[in-house]
């Protein structure tokens, strides 16, 4: 009589913890496109740029003709960082051994021994990237969604042609969660900014409601609308950002309300790229009296406000959320959070499953 061996069933993937949760989160929520650094910073042929997002050590160059290539920072022969090289128009060169680098990853040439197993190899991470609003936008995937990215429209009010907008850029001692957690709070801004030019006005107390969206959720007052500071609107669809209005008097020039799109890019867990669109939706020669009056009279108060914020925010710490004490007001950032928890959660899950975490 023959006997069959029985295999035990595998056991179940373990519960994601919370402590796994917030960990993944520190440093960044991954499957987005985050925003790295102003356009304007890299020149064509010029010099490589290092810099760390999203706690991953980059580097990144324009090639010859233009085009903006974003790499891991760290050469394939000895692992020292790339961007302490040189730009050679169509690739890097390393500047401890020669060893060159192309666009796609592959090394071109080893200086010291041609012909080498290293040449020819793909031996270098490169990221998708793209240029938007005057900004190097780039694909922060997950180990199962490295270079496969997400379609990503992009807000009207970044591309389309009725509005104009200016890419104000600062990089903050804030985690990015806490720089979210202020965006979805307006309620701050009748207290913080009460000396502003635009948020002097408005009720000291107020009702909040959330309203859902496709992609996210309005967090707005109740029965107060083009006064102040009066609503925040969260949207999750390829990249992760949040757009809010501050009333406009005439003499602020065309456009209406005064919008602001915002990203803000974890660098690690305690700092943080801060990207702010400053946007009218203006036209024709409209467009050309917002720029001027942007240039000459509203930038330095818009930095002043911004400021205001940067102080409040400055060295908040990691895990500082346990002081709290949350009321009604504090609605939209409970519910961010909550959001950000549910995608770290299904993130982790997934690479679990799939015997990547």
């Amino acid at each position: 009589m023959s006997t069959a061996t029985l295999s035990r069933p595998s056991a179940p993937p373990a519960a994601i913890t919370e402590e796994e949760v917030q960990a993944w989160l520190a440093a960044g929520l991954r499957n987005r496109w985050w925003p790295v650094l102003p356009a304007r910073f890299l020149v064509a042929g010029g010099k490589p740029l290092g810099l760390t997002r999203l706690g991953e050590k980059l580097v990144l160059w324009r090639d010859a003709a233009g085009a903006v290539h974003v790499q891991t920072d760290r050469c394939p022969h000895r692992a020292v960082p790339l961007s302490r090289g040189t730009n050679q128009g169509d690739r890097l060169r390393c500047a401890y051994h020669g060893v060159e680098i192309g666009p796609d990853g592959t090394v071109l040439a080893v200086p010291g021994q041609p012909g080498c197993r290293l040449e020819g190899r793909r031996a270098l991470r490169t990221w998708p990237a793209q240029e938007i609003a005057a900004a190097v936008f780039v694909w922060f995937g997950d180990a199962l969604h490295e270079e496969t990215a997400a379609p990503f429209a992009p807000p009207v009010e970044l591309v389309g042609e009725e509005y104009s907008n200016f890419c104000c850029y600062a990089e903050w001692a804030a985690p990015w969660r806490a720089v979210y957690d202020n965006l979805m709070d307006p309620m701050h801004g009748t207290f913080l900014h009460a000396n502003s030019h635009t948020m002097s006005q408005g009720e000291t107390q107020a009702v909040f409601a959330t309203r859902d969206t496709p992609h996210g959720f309005f967090f707005e007052k109740q029965g107060q609308r083009d006064v102040n500071f009066d609503w925040s609107e969260l949207v999750d669809d390829g990249a992760l950002y949040v757009r809010l209005e501050i009333p406009y008097p005439r003499s602020g020039g065309p456009g209406g309300n005064f919008g602001i799109v915002s990203v803000i890019t974890p660098i690690d867990a305690t700092g943080s790229a801060c990207f702010f669109w400053r946007v009218r939706r203006v036209s024709g020669w409209q467009r050309d009296v917002w720029r001027f009056l942007y240039r000459t009279k509203l930038e330095p108060r818009h930095w002043q406000v911004l400021e205001q914020d940067r102080e409040m925010l400055d060295g908040f710490a990691p895990g500082m959320e346990r002081f709290e004490n949350l009321y009604q007001h504090d609605a939209g950032l409970i519910r961010l959070r909550r959001h950000l928890a549910q995608q770290a959660r299904g993130q982790l899950a997934e690479l679990r499953a799939a015997g990547k975490a």
